[in-house]
């Protein structure tokens, strides 16, 4: 029997692996060594913690029910028990792969049992990996049949969009709620980011021309989003905070090109989740690893435009 050639028999290998090398987050991308153990001692806390104000967490693209994922809800934990964060909120992709309720225990429940446990409340937006038809009826995720919905914290108010399918009727929805809000802070999150440096999905340029017109007129203060793998801290656009907070569970290694202007902070080398404070007109932030290591912290005014 003739062998094969050389060449022509090992080329596939070579393929995959320049594929693994310059596609970040496909099937088989190398993902950075486990985190090393918890630090020893409190967590390290950057937020003021002032009585009364409104505390809550912040992951995206988390729902893979993997090792990264349960190291994270574990820091997460960690956190609550000094920040007594309420709520979480969730910036899409909450659930990879099949939906049955074994998934839902393996990706969701089982990681954050303890917080669940706690009274702490997830509030999901719905990623183009999501199954809408289930998810909005899943009552963990306080969606309550929706696909876009609000809800208010003291004075915050959150708008949370289903950016997948951006209809006219949920435009017209979000002016008519965004119009009608009195609260101090207003606050949008979805999937999709309207402004982002990593290089695997890039901006969502025409949901931005959909979205910032209201954005802007409406007086929105903070923007979060998920769906590139990484952590982004933007400049201002327009006067409004982004964020981009996708790395809870996936992860796309060294994604976001260095040549990008628009990053006040990054990170695209572990998995992160975000601790948010917000008292009276300041927002407090700080952003975490899954080994406990700060990866971004800081706050901001609201803006002077808003009452």
């Amino acid at each position: 029997m003739k062998k094969p050639h050389t060449l022509l028999y090992y080329a596939p290998l070579v393929i995959l692996s320049l594929l693994l090398a310059f596609y970040p987050g496909i099937s088989g991308d190398p993902t950075p060594p486990k985190a090393p153990p918890f630090p020893s001692g409190a967590p390290d806390v950057r937020l003021p913690l002032k009585p009364g104000s409104v505390r809550w967490a912040v992951i995206g693209d988390n729902g893979t029910g993997e090792q990264p994922e349960m190291e994270i809800a574990n820091q997460m934990e960690r956190y609550w028990s000094v920040v007594k964060y309420d709520f979480v909120t969730m910036d899409g992709d909450n659930i990879y792969g099949d939906h049955s309720p074994e998934d839902f225990r393996i990706k969701f429940e089982d990681p954050y049992r303890p917080l669940l446990d706690e009274g702490v409340r997830f509030y999901a937006s719905l990623g183009n990996h999501d199954d809408a038809k289930i998810e909005v009826s899943y009552k963990p995720y306080n969606m309550n049949g929706n696909r876009y919905y609000t809800f208010q914290k003291g004075n915050v108010e959150f708008f949370v969009l289903d950016s997948t399918v951006m209809t006219p009727q949920q435009l017209s929805w979000l002016e008519e709620q965004l119009k009608a809000s009195t609260a101090q802070w207003k606050i949008a999150y979805f999937h999709h980011p309207l402004f982002t440096c990593a290089m695997f999905h890039g901006p969502s340029v025409n949901l931005r021309k959909q979205l910032m017109p209201l954005f802007t007129k409406y007086g929105v203060n903070a923007v979060w989003s998920g769906h590139e793998h990484v952590y982004e801290r933007l400049k201002p656009q327009s006067g409004i905070y982004f964020f981009l907070e996708g790395e809870s569970g996936q992860l796309r290694y060294n994604n976001i090109r260095r040549s990008c202007d628009l990053d006040q902070a990054r990170f695209d080398t572990d998995r992160t989740f975000m601790l948010v404070e917000v008292d009276g007109a300041v927002m407090y932030f700080q952003t975490i690893a899954r080994s406990g290591a700060i990866v971004d912290t800081g706050s901001l005014t609201l803006q002077s435009t808003q009452k």
